[in-house]
């Protein structure tokens, strides 16, 4: 029997806000989710149980080093030997890994979306296709505003003190210069059709040689 061809990795990155899990819900729902693995790389975050509570907050949770990047790469990698993984479940409204894991399993194509994903050497030449959203600052900041309050349970002084101080330099220095890796720079992210046209139809194409 002829030997089972490794999974298509998709990376999508982008700064804070900028619609990267809207482009993977239209990815996942026009390809067909029953195809796709879905890793955020929200999931590998640092666990932080052994700071105190107020140390955990100033932790800046925008540079690469605030990630479990070999975790996510050994994931991957088991993934496109076909093997599922168990990832972390991270609370974000204590800043620390839970006790529970997902379970997740391989599938044909797998999309990993997070802010660095294309800032690491190591983790950015596991990607096959490389999508970058390109969104306004303005929108983006008003995206993230409202999940933290609403989803994180932050206040607006909180998340804006953090734009500042963390998420602003950190765009610029780590996720806007990353960009240049990209295959495809999506304007806009999921609402923009003709993109999104072209990204399914790449997908789709390397699922039919495959």
């Amino acid at each position: 029997m002829a030997e089972r061809p490794p999974p298509i990795v998709i990376g999508i990155a982008g700064g804070t806000g900028s619609g990267k899990t809207t482009v993977a819900s239209v990815i996942l729902e026009r390809v067909g989710g029953e195809r796709i693995t879905f890793l955020p790389q929200d999931a590998y975050y640092r666990d932080l149980a052994d700071l105190p509570p107020p140390q955990r907050a100033t932790v800046n949770f925008d540079h690469p080093e605030s990630l479990e990047t070999h975790l996510l790469i050994e994931h991957l990698q088991q993934l496109k030997r076909w093997q599922p993984v168990d990832i972390p479940v991270y609370d974000f409204t204590i800043h620390q890994r839970t006790h529970r894991t997902r379970r997740v399993e391989p599938h044909p194509v797998i999309l990993v979306e997070g802010i660095l994903v294309f800032a690491e050497p190591q983790l950015r030449e596991q990607f096959d296709v490389k999508l970058f959203v390109d969104t306004p600052a303005d929108i983006r900041f008003i995206r993230r505003l409202q999940r933290d309050i609403q989803e994180r349970g932050r206040s607006m002084e909180s998340v804006i003190r953090q734009y500042e101080a963390t998420v602003r330099p950190m765009h610029e220095e780590f996720v806007e210069t990353s960009k240049r890796f990209a295959d495809v720079i999506i304007p806009e992210g999921g609402f923009n059709a003709a993109a999104m046209d072209m990204v399914v139809a790449r997908v789709t194409a390397l699922l039919d040689n495959r």
